[in-house]
């Protein structure tokens, strides 16, 4: 910890010498843009045929993280994110039902605080747009949880040209009309551009969070957007897959990894019947990524207009792997759109499957809402041109982080304290750990462990070492040195390892309250 805040003292001090700059200004502006079920190597840098131009700059100028994690689905990613606490530490074990347990309760714990409201005491302006899903009633709401400002979705997505029933627009606390011609992730970094001029004109340093509803399902974009991608998956999700892992190992990604089998359930292309509509859906999911990048290039354009672009952290993640829902090649649902409609139109309601799921998380097993890396490693690309030095950019870092370790990351950069109280109730300590040590390439000490469980999917990783298992299913042990792809099996020959990292897991789970799943729901007294 002395050391950690010895780094950024230093950072901080030099930022101060700067003429001109106001004490606001000094500490820095945090930006944090999060995607909706992108696959691993759904970009540029990560080895995606995808054009994202934007992305691919910060990762020039910055880090790109080999061994990030989220914890594998929406809800509780955001919850981490959001408090620095695995998901059952801050109530959402799941999504956002309330099975009557504190650990399952489907909001935000009173024994938690968000970024932003620890960011308050600092000075901070504080402003969320895009999707909230940690707490549907309107006492959960960002307003209640110390964003100045928000506008979105507090209920989850579920579209991208409407609102489905059960769901509202809203800014700060009003629900309003969705405006003709809107569409999601154009919204959302509309207004993620309007919160940055006003965080500028308030004098205060400025804590943003983006988290777009794109590219979940449905997959929908605008006709001109998908048509770019037209054709360019004719040649099959293995043919995909392969070429994106060329990528990967020429520029270095992933050293001495070996590509995983192409998951048994994706049919082969040239048996397919709807060949034009599968690579469809897959253009118009590369179309929704695309467009994703144009946002965050709106918003480094905007941060470097404001004059404030150097002094800025931006991360760029994903809350899960790509979604493998529903099947082998995904569903046309009825309830909610028309089958009959062209696949990326607003009346359209579909997704890609296992198939276009395995494709998008190349080179890894598994998807969304599994403890298996295809559904928890996330792309991270971390840009402050002030703070990350010039020798590292467009480098990799390849410590392992987990997304608890977001908070303490900004409070750490702005000089403020995690509280032990908030509103006369004790908070859960923190779970993560500063990555600042990883922004200037010095090694990250977590004797501690990382823990994965959702749905009875779950996971421990210590070192290199990673227990892992299927809901049911018995555990499995990879060395993740050697065997990022999760394919050598060491539970048999590694016993005690086992045994090891079984009791580490089964401590966290019990100060969590995992709960056996499924999890029974339990009236409240």
């Amino acid at each position: 910890m002395r050391r950690i805040k010895l780094v950024v003292a230093v950072l901080l001090a030099a930022l101060a010498a700067s003429p001109g700059r106001s004490v606001a200004a000094d500490k820095p502006d945090i930006v944090i843009i999060m995607v909706d079920d992108m696959g691993f190597s759904d970009v540029g840098c990560y080895g995606s045929e995808i054009d994202t131009p934007h992305l691919d700059r910060l990762a020039a100028g910055g880090l790109r993280f080999t061994q990030f994690y989220n914890t594998g689905r929406c809800c509780p990613t955001r919850a981490a994110l959001l408090t620095g606490l695995y998901p059952h530490q801050a109530g959402m074990g799941h999504m956002t039902d309330d099975f009557g347990s504190p650990a399952y309760q489907g909001h935000l714990s009173d024994r938690c605080v968000t970024i932003a409201q620890a960011l308050k005491p600092a000075g901070y302006f504080t402003a969320v747009s895009g999707k909230w899903h940690v707490g549907s009633a309107q006492e959960h709401w960002p307003r209640r949880r110390g964003f100045d400002r928000f506008y979105g979705i507090p209920e989850g997505g579920g579209h991208h040209y409407r609102m489905l029933p059960g769901r509202h627009l809203v800014i700060d606390d009003e629900a309003i009309d969705v405006p003709r011609g809107w569409y999601s992730t154009t919204a959302f970094t509309d207004y993620a551009l309007t919160f940055l001029d006003e965080g500028a004109k308030s004098g205060k340093p400025i804590f943003l969070y983006v988290p777009y509803t794109a590219p979940h399902w449905p997959l929908q974009a605008p006709a001109e957007a998908i048509a770019r991608y037209r054709g360019k998956y004719q040649a099959g999700w293995q043919a995909v897959r392969a070429a994106r892992f060329e990528r990967q190992t020429a520029m270095g990604l992933l050293p001495g990894t070996k590509l995983s089998p192409l998951d048994p359930q994706t049919p082969d292309w040239a048996s397919l019947k709807n060949a034009d509509e599968m690579d469809l859906r897959m253009a118009t999911h590369a179309a929704m990524v695309s467009l994703v990048d144009q946002g965050v290039g709106r918003i480094v354009e905007k941060l470097r207009q404001l004059g404030r672009l150097d002094n800025t952290l931006i991360l760029f993640l994903s809350d899960n792997g790509a979604s493998a829902e529903s099947g082998p090649t995904g569903f046309a649902n009825a309830k909610r759109g028309d089958p009959k409609a062209r696949t990326g139109t607003p009346d359209s309601y579909v997704s890609f499957g296992v198939a276009g799921a395995n494709a998008c998380d190349t080179p890894f097993r598994k998807y969304k809402m599994f403890s298996h890396e295809g559904g928890i490693a996330t792309p991270l690309i971390a840009h402050w041109p002030a703070g990350i030095g010039a020798p590292l950019r467009g480098t990799f870092a390849r410590t392992p982080g987990h997304v608890v370790d977001l908070m303490p990351t900004c409070l750490a950069l702005a000089g403020a304290e995690y509280p032990k109280q908030h509103d006369g109730r004790e908070v859960a300590p923190a779970a993560g750990r500063s990555l600042v040590p990883a922004l200037h390439a010095q090694a990250m000490d977590r004797p501690e462990g990382l823990f994965w469980e959702h749905q009875g999917n779950a996971a421990v990783r210590l070192g290199d070492w990673k227990l892992v298992r299927l809901h049911g299913k018995p555990w499995e042990l990879y060395d993740l040195s050697s065997d990022r792809t999760e394919l050598n099996d060491l539970a048999k020959e590694q016993a005690g390892k086992v045994e090891e990292l079984k009791k580490l897991y089964q401590a966290w789970a019990g100060r969590s309250g995992v709960l056996p799943w499924p999890v029974k729901k339990n009236k409240k007294q």
